[in-house]
Protein backbone atom coordinates (compact mmCIF):
# COMPACT_ATOMS: atom_id res chain seq x y z
CA UNK A 1 0.00 0.00 0.00
CA UNK A 2 1.33 3.40 -1.20
CA UNK A 3 -0.28 5.99 1.26
CA UNK A 4 0.62 9.57 0.49
CA UNK A 5 0.07 12.31 3.14
CA UNK A 6 -0.95 15.88 1.73
CA UNK A 7 -0.69 18.93 3.92
CA UNK A 8 -2.01 22.38 4.04
CA UNK A 9 -2.14 25.22 6.05
CA UNK A 10 -5.38 28.30 6.41
CA UNK A 11 -4.82 30.81 7.94
CA UNK A 12 -7.36 33.60 8.78
CA UNK A 13 -6.05 36.91 6.92
CA UNK A 14 -6.83 40.32 9.24
CA UNK A 15 -10.05 41.57 6.26
CA UNK A 16 -13.31 39.98 7.00
CA UNK A 17 -13.56 36.24 6.51
CA UNK A 18 -10.63 35.71 3.97
CA UNK A 19 -8.62 32.91 4.52
CA UNK A 20 -5.01 31.64 3.07
CA UNK A 21 -4.52 28.38 2.25
CA UNK A 22 -1.05 27.61 1.63
CA UNK A 23 0.67 24.28 0.12
CA UNK A 24 3.76 23.40 -1.67
CA UNK A 25 4.28 26.92 -1.27
CA UNK A 26 1.27 27.72 -3.81
CA UNK A 27 -1.40 29.95 -2.12
CA UNK A 28 -4.92 30.50 -2.40
CA UNK A 29 -7.63 32.64 -0.92
CA UNK A 30 -10.75 31.99 -0.36
CA UNK A 31 -13.62 34.42 1.16
CA UNK A 32 -16.57 34.48 1.42
CA UNK A 33 -19.23 37.45 -0.53
CA UNK A 34 -19.99 40.61 0.95
CA UNK A 35 -23.67 39.67 1.77
CA UNK A 36 -22.35 36.74 3.59
CA UNK A 37 -20.22 38.80 5.88
CA UNK A 38 -17.08 38.59 3.65
CA UNK A 39 -14.61 41.01 1.40
CA UNK A 40 -15.24 38.87 -1.55
CA UNK A 41 -11.46 38.41 -2.39
CA UNK A 42 -12.10 34.52 -3.52
CA UNK A 43 -14.19 31.78 -4.17
CA UNK A 44 -15.44 30.27 -1.38
CA UNK A 45 -14.77 27.34 -0.01
CA UNK A 46 -17.91 24.90 -1.11
CA UNK A 47 -17.13 26.88 -4.53
CA UNK A 48 -13.51 25.57 -4.26
CA UNK A 49 -14.73 22.25 -3.09
CA UNK A 50 -16.93 22.01 -6.32
CA UNK A 51 -13.44 23.36 -8.71
CA UNK A 52 -11.53 20.41 -6.79
CA UNK A 53 -13.79 18.09 -7.99
CA UNK A 54 -14.34 19.59 -11.76
CA UNK A 55 -10.50 19.59 -11.34
CA UNK A 56 -9.96 16.26 -10.57
CA UNK A 57 -12.27 14.78 -13.44
CA UNK A 58 -10.40 16.66 -15.79
CA UNK A 59 -7.08 15.26 -14.51
CA UNK A 60 -8.28 12.01 -14.49
CA UNK A 61 -10.06 12.47 -17.79
CA UNK A 62 -6.52 13.77 -19.40
CA UNK A 63 -4.47 11.63 -17.82
CA UNK A 64 -6.32 8.20 -18.69
CA UNK A 65 -7.56 8.86 -22.16
CA UNK A 66 -5.14 7.55 -24.20
CA UNK A 67 -4.63 4.38 -22.22
CA UNK A 68 -8.33 4.38 -22.53
CA UNK A 69 -8.58 4.45 -26.44
CA UNK A 70 -10.10 7.96 -26.36
CA UNK A 71 -9.10 10.58 -28.62
CA UNK A 72 -9.81 13.89 -26.20
CA UNK A 73 -9.03 16.96 -27.83
CA UNK A 74 -11.09 18.72 -25.20
CA UNK A 75 -13.12 18.25 -21.94
CA UNK A 76 -14.35 20.15 -19.07
CA UNK A 77 -16.94 19.55 -16.49
CA UNK A 78 -20.03 21.59 -15.47
CA UNK A 79 -20.81 21.83 -11.72
CA UNK A 80 -23.55 23.20 -9.44
CA UNK A 81 -24.01 21.75 -5.77
CA UNK A 82 -27.12 22.72 -3.38
CA UNK A 83 -26.80 23.88 0.12
CA UNK A 84 -29.37 24.74 2.96
CA UNK A 85 -28.18 28.16 4.46
CA UNK A 86 -29.79 27.65 7.57
CA UNK A 87 -27.59 24.51 8.68
CA UNK A 88 -24.71 26.70 8.26
CA UNK A 89 -26.42 29.53 9.95
CA UNK A 90 -27.57 27.66 12.56
CA UNK A 91 -31.29 28.44 12.15
CA UNK A 92 -32.45 24.74 11.43
CA UNK A 93 -31.14 21.43 11.94
CA UNK A 94 -30.58 20.68 8.26
CA UNK A 95 -26.73 19.98 7.28
CA UNK A 96 -24.43 22.76 6.90
CA UNK A 97 -22.96 20.92 3.40
CA UNK A 98 -23.80 20.01 0.02
CA UNK A 99 -27.37 17.92 -0.19
CA UNK A 100 -26.53 17.13 -3.77
CA UNK A 101 -24.07 17.93 -6.26
CA UNK A 102 -24.58 17.86 -9.98
CA UNK A 103 -22.13 17.93 -12.62
CA UNK A 104 -22.15 17.69 -16.13
CA UNK A 105 -18.77 16.29 -18.41
CA UNK A 106 -18.43 17.87 -22.16
CA UNK A 107 -15.75 15.77 -24.43
CA UNK A 108 -14.52 17.05 -27.43
CA UNK A 109 -14.23 13.27 -29.28
CA UNK A 110 -14.68 11.37 -32.32
CA UNK A 111 -15.29 7.99 -29.78
CA UNK A 112 -18.75 6.83 -29.85
CA UNK A 113 -21.12 8.19 -26.86
CA UNK A 114 -21.29 4.69 -25.90
CA UNK A 115 -17.30 4.63 -25.08
CA UNK A 116 -17.72 8.49 -23.87
CA UNK A 117 -20.09 7.30 -21.40
CA UNK A 118 -17.89 4.56 -20.59
CA UNK A 119 -15.26 6.77 -19.72
CA UNK A 120 -16.87 8.89 -17.77
CA UNK A 121 -18.02 5.83 -15.49
CA UNK A 122 -13.97 5.35 -15.45
CA UNK A 123 -13.80 8.90 -14.42
CA UNK A 124 -16.29 8.82 -11.32
CA UNK A 125 -14.63 5.66 -9.76
CA UNK A 126 -11.21 6.96 -10.64
CA UNK A 127 -11.87 10.36 -9.18
CA UNK A 128 -10.35 10.96 -5.88
CA UNK A 129 -11.89 14.37 -4.76
CA UNK A 130 -15.28 12.63 -5.94
CA UNK A 131 -14.98 9.35 -4.16
CA UNK A 132 -13.78 11.81 -1.09
CA UNK A 133 -17.04 13.82 -1.47
CA UNK A 134 -19.18 10.32 -2.43
CA UNK A 135 -17.62 8.03 0.41
CA UNK A 136 -17.62 9.11 4.72
CA UNK A 137 -13.73 10.28 5.27
CA UNK A 138 -13.03 10.10 8.73
CA UNK A 139 -12.21 13.69 10.14
CA UNK A 140 -9.91 13.90 13.42
CA UNK A 141 -9.05 16.82 15.36
CA UNK A 142 -5.58 15.73 16.45
CA UNK A 143 -4.80 18.30 18.45
CA UNK A 144 -5.81 21.84 19.27
CA UNK A 145 -2.84 24.09 20.14
CA UNK A 146 -3.10 27.49 22.13
CA UNK A 147 -0.64 30.21 21.06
Amino acid sequence: MAVETFKAVSKKLPEGLAVESEVRGFKMVLDEPKEMGGTNKGMNPVEALLCALGSCQTIVASAFAKAKGINLQEFWVELEGDIDLDGFMGKSDVRPGFQEIRFKMHMKTDAPKEKAEEFAKFIEKTCPVGDSIANPVKLVLSDVVVE
